[in-house]
């Protein structure tokens, strides 16, 4: 059954706001409401995924760096993390990772004029729990769902093509 033969007479496309839907393209009005919803309990999820591994209090930013540092066992500098993590004030990165630095999770160093950060054996640790708790409550979760591997990915292909759109018009909002 499609979605629009599950909605009820009237009722029109699942938004946030209406105005915005009333555009040229209602859609991505449904896109931008679920991106939100996905956003925030992404960020929910993260957060107390890493309460159940050890780490209470942890922000949502400072998990994403946590995993990424610890990312192939590599050191990485903090315009390494912003680029990957598609951040643009720097600060919000040097402060996560002063958090992360001093409960003990990544080490910094200067490397040339920038700072690098690296993953700690207490840190790896850490990744390692947090990977044990997201297999057991969400992996098997997200199988259950039905939603094949394949279909996943394309959904991140369309997801990663949706935010060079938004960062083509941010760009070009600055010029306004």
């Amino acid at each position: 059954m499609s979605e629009s033969e599950r909605k009820p007479p009237g009722v029109g496309p699942v938004v946030s706001s209406a105005h915005l839907a009333a555009s040229g393209l209602p859609e991505l009005s449904e896109v931008e409401y679920a991106l939100t919803m996905a956003n925030n309990a992404f960020q929910r999820w993260i957060t107390r995924c890493m309460d159940a591994a050890g780490a209470p209090g942890m922000s949502p930013l400072e998990v994403l760096i946590l995993h990424l540092v610890n990312h192939r066992d590599r050191a990485k500098t903090l315009a390494d993390i912003r680029l990957v993590l598609h951040i643009e004030d720097a600060h919000l990165v040097s402060y996560a990772v002063r958090k992360l630095s001093e409960r003990k999770l990544v080490t910094t160093a200067r490397k040339g004029k920038e700072k690098s950060v690296e993953i700690t054996a207490r840190g790896a640790a850490l990744c390692t729990r947090y990977a044990e708790v997201r297999e057991a409550l969400l992996v098997d979760l997200a199988r259950e769902t039905g939603f094949r591997p394949e279909d996943m990915s394309r959904l991140a292909a369309l997801l990663r093509a949706v935010s060079g759109s938004y960062d083509h018009a941010a760009r070009a909002a600055t010029t306004l």
